[in-house]
């Protein structure tokens, strides 16, 4: 996962020293310098952390599928190994791939008992069967990981030219968006087709509110997503006395998209409501791999 820090030049070698595991670049952007890293993990902690979701699938087979516990686990699982393995890796893809539930044609028949009792049998078995599956497609990314060193497992998307290319979007943002928007805009789509706009003119390629992410019972719809920066862009429109809606909602998104996409950069576009925007952006800085912008109209 591409870890994005926004630090200024003095904490600079503080952070560096801190972080156990990291493929490092630095770039300057408006006076600051924002770090790069692939991934926190020793190899001792990422050992221990998969053996703990292991013993934890025991306890998921009396839970049902998408429950609050599964739900938890299923989102740790799947961030852990897109960390420690990469996003192109067999076992995020694997992992991914498991939907909890029947999929196919199956016949019910009334003197077998009640239909819709039979359906929640079924689709509890196949929940039962992939937590086993999940179980062993873990005990495997044990035994890889238990012989070979933590950064040779690793098969990311964090290529130079790809961590240049999230840089450029986050500029696109910072530094043209307010310049293409002419009118104070009444809605956030109209903040929306001006970033497209950039898109394009940019020759970025992207797709727009097509992804839907199933999170805590509710889809989520990233505004844009860069797949080959394994990037989700979401823009928000900050009006009078939405401040602390914004924060909500940036904050619940955080939590659905980061089970997908391991860049998250969120654009808010403020027509003068929002006063501190070092408290309002501080607000995110426990998730590391999440970009925060204001753009003042």
């Amino acid at each position: 996962m591409l870890r994005l820090f926004v630090v200024c030049v003095g904490h600079l070698k503080r952070l560096l020293c801190g972080i156990n595991r990291c493929s490092l670049a630095c770039a300057r952007l408006d006076g600051r310098y924002i770090l790069f890293c692939m991934g926190n993990w020793i190899k001792e902690a990422a050992l221990a952390e998969l053996r703990s979701l292991i013993e934890e699938v025991n306890l998921l087979q009396n839970q049902r599928a998408h429950s609050a516990l599964h739900t938890r686990w299923e989102a740790k699982t799947f961030v852990f190994l897109r960390e420690v393995f990469g996003a192109n890796s067999f076992y995020v893809a694997s992992f991914a791939s498991f939907d909890w539930q029947f999929t196919g044609t199956y016949y019910f028949h009334v003197t077998w008992g009640d239909p819709n009792t039979q359906e929640k049998n079924l689709h509890h078995r196949a929940y039962l069967e992939q937590l086993d599956s999940a179980k062993g497609l873990l005990e495997a990314a044990l035994g890889q990981l238990e012989r070979s060193d933590i950064e040779s497992v690793y098969e990311g998307k964090n290529t130079a030219p790809e961590t240049s290319a999230i840089i450029q979007i986050i500029n696109l943002a910072e530094h043209k968006l307010r310049k293409i928007i002419r009118q104070k805009p009444a809605k956030e789509k109209e903040v929306q087709d001006a970033f497209e706009s950039l898109l394009i003119a940019s020759d970025v390629e992207y797709s727009r509110e097509v992804d839907h992410i199933e999170y805590s019972s509710k889809a989520y719809i990233p505004d844009f997503v860069i797949a080959k920066l394994d990037l989700a862009v979401e823009m928000k429109l900050c009006r009078e006395g939405a401040e602390k809606e914004l924060i909500a909602q940036v904050n619940d998104d955080i939590l659905a998209y980061q089970t997908k996409y391991g860049n998250l950069f969120f654009v808010v576009y403020d027509l003068g409501f929002i006063r501190d925007v070092e408290r309002f952006t501080g607000s995110f800085e426990q998730h590391k791999n999440v970009v925060v912008k204001i753009v003042k109209h």
